[in-house]
């Protein structure tokens, strides 16, 4: 089912598959922000990502004594959604487990994805419920993709990243090696990135301590500016398509409370780099916004 709101500068599109951002629109620009979903390159646009972030070292994970397998970036995704609230400018999403993925997640929960429309930008606020009755232990990332280039005239190389850390952190960059995560350096001196073709040859771009991240047009001056102040950890992606030796003609701006195992991993959940933890009857609560220029 497709959900729309819309104000006097943005109109929006949700799947209630996945609760997913499927299409933004500028009204004042005529631009449409989003990566289309074409299956050519990825068939995604915006997915969160739930219970896990990345992929887990042999795609499973021990919890008080028993092993349980999960793919990459979980399932929620892939789950459908009841509609919560909505008005003009605002929607809201609920999934409640109830007894579906205890195979794979030992755990229950419910879930909560709200959009908030403000003059250009969309609020994007997750809130997770812990109905166990013990500690849960999870992760959660967002994964828009924007579509690169937004004009005809304009190609890859006329776009940039740019990056505001966080304040009196240090940024540690990491890398993906068989889709693992190892710490490759402190990044302090970070502030500009040019897309080019080969960007993402060598999978994702992951930081630690990034507050913001520009994705800009240096002709036009069009693009998304992603805000995620206190957010852990970041990706950034693209398909890299090894035939052409071209990057996919969009831009993913990661912000996650988690991230992919580290080589390392002792494979204990409890143990996990990154791991959330969610007291008996708690609520974790997160919001990133996207402003589209």
């Amino acid at each position: 089912m497709v959900i729309g709101i819309e104000n006097d500068w943005l109109k929006v599109e949700f799947l209630s598959n996945g609760a997913e951002v499927r299409k933004v629109t500028h009204k004042k620009t005529g631009l449409d922000y989003m990566w289309s979903g074409d299956d050519k390159y990825w068939g995604r646009v915006a997915p969160v990502l739930f219970p896990i972030v990345g992929r887990l070292k042999e795609d499973q994970y021990e919890f008080n004594g028993q092993t349980y397998s999960m793919s990459q970036h979980g399932f929620l995704r892939d789950v459908t959604f009841e509609l919560h609230a909505k008005s003009d400018t605002n929607v809201s999403f609920v999934f409640e487990s109830a007894g579906q993925y205890t195979s794979i997640f030992p755990f229950e929960f419910k879930a909560f994805i709200h959009y908030e429309l403000q003059e250009d930008s969309l609020t994007v606020q997750w809130e997770i419920l812990n109905e166990n009755k013990e500690d849960m232990y999870f992760s959660i990332g967002a994964h828009p993709a924007f579509k690169v280039p937004l004009l005809e005239n304009e190609a890859i190389e006329d776009y940039s990243l740019h990056f505001t850390p966080s304040t009196n952190k240090n940024v540690i960059e990491y890398e993906l090696k068989d889709s693992l995560i190892h710490e490759k350096r402190t990044a302090n001196d970070i502030s500009m990135i040019k897309l080019s073709d080969s960007l993402f040859k060598d999978d994702a771009l992951v930081y630690s301590n990034i507050d913001l991240i520009k994705l800009i047009s240096n002709k036009s001056g069009h693009g998304v500016e992603v805000m995620f102040e206190a957010f852990p950890f970041v990706g950034i992606w693209s398909k890299y398509m090894e035939d052409f030796g071209t990057m996919a003609p969009f831009v993913c701006i990661e912000p996650w409370y988690g991230i992919a195992d580290t080589y390392h991993t002792s494979g204990k959940l409890k143990e996990k780099f990154g791991i959330n933890k969610l007291e008996m009857g708690g609520v974790f609560k997160a919001e990133y916004k996207m402003k589209f220029l």
